[in-house]
């Protein structure tokens, strides 16, 4: 297929129509956007017209699209179903070194439960720890970092954008070579986080402080079965092809679902509401975004984007206010277009390093940059702690991990 038979210019506003809307409705029409329903409509009337073009066509990108789609919400599914079978409680002294060990088990754990996994299982324990301070804000900004984002670069688990690369041809174990610039993101961000929290912590109310040291209760871990059942989806994904990986996927799940109790998920206050909203949205998403993905493909070298610096903060650019996933694959297609070394899937390792740090690291630069950041923002709200506005959560962002961005420009770029 050559550049002329590319789709029109004009196919590709459905998928921006749906990456503003994902990008604006939490913000503008926050009640109308929580129903799934409406995010339902929303998705099929945009994907409506990219359907019919395509039916006729070239019908097989429909199937095609259709067996992704369904790959990566079952992953998605069945690691939010597991992870939300396990409930950490406790109630430890809030030391620094405390809450900068639960950061950095979250930002080893984001890469095999996925940074939503990591999120939902360690923000109310260590909400719970820290609920006899006052400062806290800075705790929550950071776990957003950490465990929301940076962690999940390790695996194709570890965040959507890098299973759609999994689905697209990057082996498996390719993310693990990523393990120093994970390493050097996360450790930076670990000092700064205990040099600050060090700072705060004397500051607390002596009352505060005392009622911390006594109201203690050990860590607890409840449906520990459930851990078997994540690393028998780690093995599904890394060793098994479509149809047998699905199959696996929705078996360990649907273990999880029996042999869970109930107490367990009902402590967790566990819903099936956001796994509904990411499938509905991620649905239309995944439909009207083909043509763009074609055009990039056939397209790409016309544009300016060439070398792997430009690709992280591009990809990272858009990653932070739109959805990274769609976004990966974007720059993904882009990349292949440029016509590179074939190292791996039509690019080279270095390209495919700078897209894949930027959606997963970037994402952390907004509230709307990654699913997780406002499910731990709402959660931290609901637990009476002051949040920062949008923007003031983007200064956070800015003065924090720009210059750690630029950083990991000059060292791995």
């Amino acid at each position: 297929m050559t550049a002329a038979d590319a789709p029109p210019l004009y196919s590709v506003l459905p998928f921006v129509a749906m990456l503003l809307a994902i990008a604006v409705c939490p913000l503008w029409v926050n009640h109308w956007w929580e129903r799934n329903g409406n995010k339902l409509v929303l998705s099929l009337l945009l994907s409506a017209p990219v359907v019919a073009y395509y039916l006729v066509r070239h019908p097989y990108e429909l199937v095609a699209t259709a067996e992704e789609f369904t790959s990566f919400i079952l992953l998605l599914a069945s690691l939010f179903v597991i992870s939300g079978g396990i409930r950490v409680t406790g109630d430890l002294e809030a030391t620094p070194l405390t809450n900068t060990s639960f950061l950095a088990l979250g930002s080893l754990l984001a890469s095999f439960l996925g940074t939503t996994g990591a999120s939902m299982l360690l923000i109310r324990p260590l909400l719970q720890t820290n609920r006899q301070r006052h400062h806290t804000t800075h705790t929550v900004v950071f776990f957003i970092f950490l465990v929301s984002n940076i962690g999940g670069l390790l695996t194709p688990l570890g965040d959507p954008p890098l299973f759609l690369g999994y689905l697209r041809g990057v082996p498996f174990v390719w993310t693990f070579r990523l393990w120093l610039p994970w390493l050097v993101a996360v450790s930076i961000l670990l000092v700064v986080y205990f040099i600050w929290d060090s700072i705060v912590h004397p500051r607390e109310p002596i009352r505060a402080l005392e009622r911390d040291r006594t109201h203690q209760r050990p860590l607890r871990v409840a449906g520990v079965v459930n851990f078997l059942w994540l690393a028998g989806v780690v093995m599904a994904v890394a060793l098994l092809g479509s149809p047998w990986r699905e199959v696996g996927m929705i078996a360990l799940a649907g273990l999880s679902l029996r042999l869970t109790p109930a107490a367990v998920r009902r402590e967790n206050e566990f819903t099936f509401y956001p796994i509904k909203e990411v499938a509905v949205l991620f649905l239309g998403i995944f439909y009207t975004m083909i043509p763009a993905l074609e055009l990039l493909r056939l397209r790409g070298g016309e544009l300016a984007v060439r070398e792997p610096w430009q690709f992280f903060w591009a990809t990272g650019a858009l990653s932070s206010f739109l959805d990274n996933a769609p976004t990966y694959l974007t720059f993904l297609s882009l990349g292949q277009g440029l016509r590179l070394t074939d190292e791996v899937v039509g690019v080279t390792h270095a390209v495919l390093t700078g897209i894949s740090m930027g959606a997963v690291f970037m994402g952390a630069n907004t509230y709307i940059g990654n699913a997780p950041n406002f499910m731990v923002k709402s959660i931290a709200e609901e637990a009476k702690v002051k949040m920062p506005s949008f923007f003031g959560y983007m200064a956070y962002s800015g003065a924090i991990l720009i210059p750690l961005f630029a950083l990991l420009t000059m060292l791995f770029f």
